[in-house]
Protein backbone atom coordinates (compact mmCIF):
# COMPACT_ATOMS: atom_id res chain seq x y z
CA UNK A 1 0.00 0.00 0.00
CA UNK A 2 1.23 3.49 -0.89
CA UNK A 3 0.56 6.25 1.64
CA UNK A 4 0.96 10.00 1.89
CA UNK A 5 0.06 12.40 4.68
CA UNK A 6 -1.24 15.91 4.03
CA UNK A 7 -2.26 18.65 6.43
CA UNK A 8 -4.20 21.67 5.19
CA UNK A 9 -4.86 24.54 7.58
CA UNK A 10 -6.56 27.86 6.99
CA UNK A 11 -4.78 30.43 9.13
CA UNK A 12 -7.64 32.38 10.75
CA UNK A 13 -7.66 36.10 9.96
CA UNK A 14 -5.16 35.79 7.09
CA UNK A 15 -5.24 35.02 3.39
CA UNK A 16 -3.21 31.84 3.80
CA UNK A 17 -3.60 28.09 3.68
CA UNK A 18 -0.60 26.27 5.12
CA UNK A 19 -0.15 22.84 3.59
CA UNK A 20 2.30 20.13 4.58
CA UNK A 21 2.88 16.88 2.70
CA UNK A 22 4.93 13.85 3.70
CA UNK A 23 5.63 10.63 1.80
CA UNK A 24 8.44 8.19 1.11
CA UNK A 25 11.15 9.84 -0.95
CA UNK A 26 11.39 7.02 -3.47
CA UNK A 27 7.61 7.01 -4.01
CA UNK A 28 7.78 10.76 -4.63
CA UNK A 29 10.53 10.25 -7.24
CA UNK A 30 8.61 7.46 -8.96
CA UNK A 31 5.33 9.41 -8.96
CA UNK A 32 7.12 12.51 -10.25
CA UNK A 33 8.65 10.52 -13.10
CA UNK A 34 5.38 8.75 -13.92
CA UNK A 35 3.17 11.84 -13.97
CA UNK A 36 5.39 14.84 -14.73
CA UNK A 37 8.39 13.84 -16.78
CA UNK A 38 8.49 10.21 -17.89
CA UNK A 39 11.42 10.90 -20.23
CA UNK A 40 13.74 11.31 -17.23
CA UNK A 41 15.36 8.20 -15.83
CA UNK A 42 14.64 7.29 -12.20
CA UNK A 43 18.38 7.12 -11.44
CA UNK A 44 18.84 10.65 -12.75
CA UNK A 45 15.94 11.93 -10.61
CA UNK A 46 17.35 10.13 -7.55
CA UNK A 47 20.73 11.79 -8.16
CA UNK A 48 19.28 15.31 -7.85
CA UNK A 49 20.36 16.35 -4.35
CA UNK A 50 18.65 18.39 -3.22
CA UNK A 51 15.68 17.85 -5.49
CA UNK A 52 15.06 21.12 -7.42
CA UNK A 53 12.42 23.25 -5.68
CA UNK A 54 10.80 24.41 -8.94
CA UNK A 55 10.32 20.80 -10.07
CA UNK A 56 8.86 19.83 -6.68
CA UNK A 57 6.55 22.87 -6.74
CA UNK A 58 5.30 21.89 -10.21
CA UNK A 59 4.62 18.34 -9.01
CA UNK A 60 2.75 19.49 -5.90
CA UNK A 61 0.54 21.90 -7.82
CA UNK A 62 -0.35 19.13 -10.27
CA UNK A 63 -1.18 16.61 -7.51
CA UNK A 64 -2.89 18.81 -4.91
CA UNK A 65 -5.43 21.17 -6.39
CA UNK A 66 -7.18 23.59 -4.06
CA UNK A 67 -10.14 25.77 -4.88
CA UNK A 68 -11.17 28.54 -2.48
CA UNK A 69 -14.71 29.75 -3.17
CA UNK A 70 -14.59 27.70 -6.42
CA UNK A 71 -11.50 29.59 -7.63
CA UNK A 72 -8.31 27.59 -8.10
CA UNK A 73 -5.35 28.76 -6.04
CA UNK A 74 -1.76 27.67 -6.52
CA UNK A 75 0.81 26.78 -3.92
CA UNK A 76 4.30 28.12 -3.43
CA UNK A 77 6.82 25.69 -1.97
CA UNK A 78 8.37 27.21 1.14
CA UNK A 79 10.43 24.32 2.46
CA UNK A 80 11.43 20.82 1.42
CA UNK A 81 13.43 18.41 3.54
CA UNK A 82 14.41 14.78 3.44
CA UNK A 83 14.23 12.84 6.67
CA UNK A 84 14.93 9.14 7.18
CA UNK A 85 13.68 8.01 3.76
CA UNK A 86 10.76 10.46 3.71
CA UNK A 87 10.37 13.83 2.07
CA UNK A 88 8.36 16.66 3.61
CA UNK A 89 7.06 19.75 1.85
CA UNK A 90 5.63 22.96 3.30
CA UNK A 91 3.52 24.92 0.81
CA UNK A 92 1.66 28.23 1.11
CA UNK A 93 -1.56 28.94 -0.79
CA UNK A 94 -3.05 32.45 -0.94
CA UNK A 95 -6.85 32.57 -0.60
CA UNK A 96 -9.53 35.16 0.13
CA UNK A 97 -9.50 36.43 3.70
CA UNK A 98 -12.65 34.53 4.62
CA UNK A 99 -13.18 31.62 2.26
CA UNK A 100 -16.66 30.11 2.47
CA UNK A 101 -15.62 26.83 0.88
CA UNK A 102 -12.42 24.96 0.17
CA UNK A 103 -12.30 22.10 -2.32
CA UNK A 104 -9.33 19.74 -2.20
CA UNK A 105 -8.31 17.35 -4.97
CA UNK A 106 -5.50 15.03 -3.87
CA UNK A 107 -4.07 12.63 -6.47
CA UNK A 108 -0.64 12.03 -4.92
CA UNK A 109 0.73 8.59 -5.88
CA UNK A 110 -2.48 7.59 -7.69
CA UNK A 111 -0.56 7.20 -10.97
CA UNK A 112 1.60 4.47 -9.43
CA UNK A 113 -0.90 2.04 -8.01
CA UNK A 114 -4.58 1.54 -7.31
CA UNK A 115 -3.86 0.79 -3.64
CA UNK A 116 -3.16 4.35 -2.43
CA UNK A 117 -4.28 6.09 0.76
CA UNK A 118 -3.70 9.83 0.98
CA UNK A 119 -4.50 10.64 4.62
CA UNK A 120 -5.50 14.30 4.75
CA UNK A 121 -6.47 16.50 7.69
CA UNK A 122 -8.22 19.77 6.90
CA UNK A 123 -8.50 22.52 9.51
CA UNK A 124 -10.95 25.13 8.31
CA UNK A 125 -13.50 27.36 9.99
CA UNK A 126 -12.98 25.91 13.44
CA UNK A 127 -13.37 22.32 12.25
CA UNK A 128 -10.80 19.58 11.89
CA UNK A 129 -11.78 16.89 9.42
CA UNK A 130 -9.86 13.77 8.45
CA UNK A 131 -10.33 12.46 4.92
CA UNK A 132 -8.93 9.39 3.19
CA UNK A 133 -8.35 10.17 -0.47
CA UNK A 134 -7.96 7.20 -2.83
CA UNK A 135 -7.83 6.81 -6.62
CA UNK A 136 -11.65 6.48 -6.56
CA UNK A 137 -12.30 9.23 -3.96
CA UNK A 138 -9.92 12.11 -4.63
CA UNK A 139 -12.05 15.24 -4.15
CA UNK A 140 -13.86 16.75 -1.16
CA UNK A 141 -15.36 20.17 -0.41
CA UNK A 142 -15.35 21.76 3.03
CA UNK A 143 -17.72 24.57 3.96
CA UNK A 144 -17.50 27.37 6.49
CA UNK A 145 -19.64 26.55 9.48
Amino acid sequence: MYVSFTGIEYVQGTDSLKVSVRMQYDLFIRDYQQTIFDDLELDYLRSLKPFPADMANNYLNSKIKIFANKKEVFGKLLKMEEDDGDIRFNILYRVDRKPRSITVINTILTGLCSNVNNFTIVRFSGLETGVMFTPEHFEETFYQK
